[in-house]
C-alpha cells in the first residue's frame, strides 16, 4: 500500500489532534522527490521543518528550565541536545508509523525513503510545524511533550554523541569567538542527497564533514573540527 492510500485520519488518532485545515499535515509529509515528481504547488514538508526545529528546541529547553531549576546550563544544553537530535527524532517519528504515511517519489521509496533516519527525524520536525500553525503553542507543546517527557524519565537515558555541543561548549570558552556552520556543497538525486558542511572559526575553516542530512554533515564536520583540536 503506497502512503497515498493511507487516509490522515488514520495518522490524526495516533497524533491525538484533528487538523482544521489538512493542508498542513499533508504539506507535513510530502518529500521533496514527491512534490517535484507531481509539480505540487503547494511544495514538501522542507519549510516545516525549518520552523518545527525551532518549536522543537523552544519547548525542551522551556521545560528543561522549569523542571530543573539546579541544572546548570551546560547540563542543561546536553539534555536538550540528546532530546532534539535526529535520533531521537527518528524514533518518536517510528513511534508514530510515519513511514507509512509519507508521500515519497518512487524512486526514493525504492531506496529505502521510509525508513531512513534523517527523513523520519525532518517530519516529526515539520509535523510539530503543522499543528502549531494548525492549532497554536500549546497544541505544539503538549504533542511534543507527549515524546520528550518519558525520555526523561528513562533510568538510563540513551547516550548521543553530540560533537556541535561539545565544540560549541569549548569555542564559548573564549567569548570574542565566533563559530559558523556553512553549507558547501549539495549532490546527488532528491531521494539520495549528500550534503557537505564546513565549520569555521572566525572565518577559519577547522573542520568539514558530510552526510546523508545537513544535520549529520554538522556532526560530522565538528567531530573532525574537535579532533584537529586535540579533543
Amino acid at each position: 500500500m503506497t502512503s497515498e492510500q493511507l487516509p490522515l485520519n488514520g495518522l490524526e488518532d495516533k497524533l491525538q489532534y484533528q487538523f482544521k485545515n489538512k493542508r498542513y499535515l499533508k504539506t507535513a509529509l510530502t518529500h521533496s522527490s514527491y512534490a517535484n515528481e507531481c509539480h505540487l504547488p503547494c511544495g514538501s514538508y522542507e519549510r516545516l521543518e525549518f520552523l518545527g526545529d525551532s518549536i522543537l528546541g523552544l519547548v525542551v529547553a522551556d521545560y528543561l528550565y522549569r523542571h530543573y531549576p539546579k541544572l546548570p546550563e551546560g547540563d542543561l544544553t546536553k539534555k536538550r541536545a540528546a532530546l532534539v537530535c535526529e535520533k531521537a527524532c527518528c524514533g518518536f517519528s517510528r513511534q508514530l508509523g510515519i513511514g507509512d504515511y509519507m508521500l515519497l517519489s518512487r524512486g526514493e521509496q525504492r531506496s529505502g525513503g521510509k525508513t531512513r533516519s534523517s527523513i523520519l527525524a525532518d517530519m516529526f520536525e515539520s509535523i510539530t510545524a503543522a499543528i502549531y500553525l494548525d492549532g497554536g503553542m500549546e497544541k505544539a507543546r503538549k504533542f511534543v511533550l507527549r515524546f520528550v517527557v518519558p525520555l526523561l524519565k528513562e533510568p538510563k537515558p540513551k547516550t548521543f554523541k553530540d560533537y556541535k555541543t561539545a565544540l560549541q561548549e569549548i569555542v564559548q570558552k573564549n567569548p570574542e569567538d565566533r563559530l559558523e556552520y556553512v553549507l558547501t556543497g549539495e549532490s546527488g538525486p532528491d531521494h539520495y542527497k549528500h550534503f557537505t558542511v564546513e565549520v569555521c572559526l572566525d572565518g577559519n575553516v577547522v573542520g568539514k564533514g558530510g552526510g546523508r542530512s545537513k544535520k549529520e554533515a554538522e556532526q560530522q564536520a565538528a567531530r573532525e573540527a574537535l579532533g584537529l583540536m586535540g579533543y
